[in-house]
């Protein structure tokens, strides 16, 4: 008995330590949100263009890469403000954390479109294997996007 008493009073004064106001949590929100965006405009970019070519196929590599790598951080971004948003009761909060998730059917036009760019530039392009290393990558690149508590 006396070990649950230790518990709960434990948890009693952890997790208010962990809860943010409503306007600290809209501004930790806000700067995920606002590196989403970002992203987002550079895909929607993306897709609005015709293929890039490249001469090489290591050049190839290097863009999907580094498309994939924005991929990845554009996800940290959304996880990590809705990480955020779950550590305030405001409900105004959490709706703007959640909304940009709506992008996803981008990420697969996005998946798409460089399939097509693949085959255009004589490469092999996996969409299967792009998730998987975004999946992958998205915890490591949420810790180094996290704000400081």
């Amino acid at each position: 008995m006396r070990r649950l008493f230790v518990l709960v009073l434990l948890l009693a004064v952890a997790l208010p330590a962990s809860a943010l106001t409503p306007a600290q949590a809209r501004v930790r929100v806000d700067h995920h949100l606002k590196h989403a965006e970002r992203l987002v405009g550079h895909f929607e970019m993306l897709l609005g263009m015709s293929c890039p070519r490249f001469p090489t196929a290591s050049a190839w590599d290097t863009y999907v890469d580094r498309e994939t790598e924005q991929m990845t951080l554009l996800m940290a971004h959304l996880e990590q403000a809705w990480v955020e948003a779950k550590r305030t009761s405001d409900d105004e909060v959490r709706r703007a954390a959640k909304a940009p998730r709506r992008h996803s059917e981008q990420m697969r036009q996005l998946m798409d479109k460089l399939q097509l760019c693949a085959a255009a530039n004589g490469a092999a392009f996996s969409p299967v294997d792009a998730w998987r290393r975004v999946e992958r990558d998205v915890p490591r690149r949420q810790a180094e996007i996290a704000l400081p508590q």
